[in-house]
């Protein structure tokens, strides 16, 4: 083992209070090199989308895009709580008017019978 690994060690055993097993030792690499290998993976996902928010900036057509995706890399779960809102209200609009055409259809057919 290096100097350094043991040093970090004996800090993480002195925050604990005790030496931690070779098994616990493992444990907590695994964790941290799985925490590691996430933010790695966040990471690239945040430069492809900020790239393509450069790239939907420069196209005017695409404005909106590039707009929603600014918005969802500044507000991540904001962003998606506000799609869910506006998924849902679409999804009840269409349902009120399809509620109302269906009744106006009834009604203009029990006018015409």
């Amino acid at each position: 083992m290096s100097s350094q690994q043991l040093e970090r060690e004996l800090n993480h055993a002195r925050e604990m209070g005790r030496w931690l097993s070779d098994d616990e030792l493992e444990q907590l690499e695994h964790e941290q090199r799985l925490i590691r290998q996430e933010q790695a993976k966040e990471s690239q996902r945040r430069l492809k989308l900020g790239l393509f928010t450069v790239v939907c900036v420069l196209i005017p057509p695409l404005w909106p895009v590039a707009l929603g995706l600014s918005l969802y890399l500044l507000f991540p779960q904001t962003f998606r709580r506000l799609l869910w809102f506006a998924g849902g209200s679409v999804l009840l609009l269409a349902l009120l008017a399809a509620g109302v055409s269906l009744t106006v259809v009834s009604l203009l057919w029990m006018l015409i019978s």
